[in-house]
């Protein structure tokens, strides 16, 4: 339910609501926006019409059913669109954020290089991967903490807010202690004991969705986080499994435009990962942002035939300056044959 505070309300009579809130049962989510506050009550939908009385509570303009099964992240529960602070870069206020770097930190030296050369070329925050998810345990797993410590490096030196996965409920307090923005892969997007030790994390959250996620399932995931206490998330759409096998995954374009009208949240999207072909990333980049998303999330490497992982789907340090120079253009136009009957 949602408890519409009227603009005249007191602080007295927000905290009785509040206390009234608590004591059927529910979870009490506040948000203040610059007309109303609203109140989000959480919890068993037995107590319905308990929380329906308070319509005529002091300060209560109206008590409004929420229909979605996501509660705080719904646009019923916040009609304005949320920001996300990372560090100085506010994600979701209307420039799209371009978050650039290695698919796994490999080395000291190539993660600098790779910061040094996204920074220039206008990105706005350096991701890379210290602990990496890989499907076969012979693969490379990643440099754990000395990556992390490479990560604190490149911000120190780039002043580019970094962002990296997190893969277990182990790893958030070290991992918050290097990064200022906290991953959750796809393949963790309902790993439950995560979602809900993130959030009692202070760090903002980008939410990945599952490989074969519904919409639903994806903002569902984001709802842990928020009924946690972390309502810095944003989401990312980064292609599902469909029975394509031409790209690695199927990008949900429709995704992104539906989330943004369920949610108030942020969305961006990963072309690197929902296409798998660097060929595609600048063109795929260009329709999100057509699409409305609120950024890119792009994996970047100095030697893309070196890579230790996704090398395939990797720009390289020109090809990510080439994609910046015109990411504001326009697609291109569709070109249109009209048929005359003889």
């Amino acid at each position: 339910m949602i408890i519409k505070m009227s603009v005249t309300a007191t602080e007295e009579e927000l905290s009785h609501v509040i206390e009234r809130v608590k004591e059927c049962g529910c979870d009490p989510h506040v948000s203040r926006g610059v007309e109303h506050i609203i109140i989000g009550a959480v919890g068993s939908p037995d107590k319905r019409n308990e929380l329906e009385a308070l319509r005529v509570a002091r300060g209560v303009e109206d008590v409004i059913p929420i229909t979605d099964p996501f509660k705080l992240v719904s646009r019923q529960y916040k009609v304005g669109r949320s920001i996300v602070k990372v560090g100085s870069v506010n994600i979701g206020d209307g420039a799209p954020v371009v978050i650039a770097g290695p698919c796994s930190i490999e080395s000291r030296a190539q993660l600098l290089t790779t910061a040094r050369a996204v920074r220039d070329a206008g990105a706005n925050m350096l991701r890379g991967g210290a602990y990496k998810p890989r499907t076969s345990p012979y693969d490379f797993q990643g440099l754990g903490v000395e990556a992390l410590q490479f990560l604190k490096i490149a911000r120190e030196e780039t002043g580019l807010p970094v962002v990296t996965e997190v893969m277990s409920t182990e790893d958030v307090e070290i991992v918050s202690e290097y990064a200022d923005m906290l991953q959750v892969g796809a393949r963790n997007m309902q790993n439950f004991s995560l979602l809900r030790r993130l959030a009692q994390s202070k760090r903002p959250i980008l939410l990945k969705r599952g490989l074969s996620a519904t919409i639903k399932e994806w903002l569902l995931a984001a709802e842990y986080l928020l009924m946690g206490g972390n309502s810095q998330v944003v989401l990312c759409e980064r292609g599902i499994k469909t029975f394509e096998t031409e790209t690695r995954n199927t990008l949900d374009l429709s995704a992104v435009a539906l989330a943004k009208e369920l949610s108030h949240l942020p969305v961006i999207v990963d072309p690197s990962h929902a296409t798998g072909r660097r060929s595609l990333v600048a063109s795929v980049s260009r329709a999100a942002i057509a699409v409305g998303a609120d950024g890119l999330i792009i994996e970047v490497h100095p030697e893309p035939e070196r890579a230790l992982s996704d090398g395939p789907q990797s720009l390289d340090l020109e090809g990510f300056s080439q994609l910046m120079d015109h990411l504001d253009e326009p697609l291109p136009k569709l070109a249109r044959t009209v048929a005359v009957a003889a």
